[in-house]
């Protein structure tokens, strides 16, 4: 920063801490999948991932859409029975704590 001749200050924009280097790419400075979880995902976990990311691949991105894809593509519910909005929301609030 430098004085104006008025006493406010002019400062350059730090370009240098913006900008990503070949030793650590910006996405992997802020990127950690897992670090709200005090242990790694289970297997049922890394297949509901698996099929989530699936419906989203498939450009379904509506509540009720991903969960008829769990239905027919994704694991059984750990709870038993089928699939539903509910279920699936409770669960996805369950594993976020």
């Amino acid at each position: 920063c430098r004085l104006r001749s008025n006493g406010r200050a002019i400062c350059a924009a730090r370009t240098d801490l913006m900008t990503p280097t070949t030793e650590q790419p910006m996405t992997d400075r802020f990127l950690e999948p897992h670090q709200a979880k005090a242990t790694p995902p289970s297997d049922f976990e890394n297949r509901l991932g698996d099929t989530i990311e699936a419906a989203y691949a498939a450009g379904i991105h509506d509540l009720d859409g991903v969960v008829a894809h769990l239905v027919t593509q994704g694991p059984a519910n750990p709870a038993g029975g089928p699939w539903t909005s509910e279920n699936f929301t409770a669960l996805m609030a369950e594993l976020g704590r």
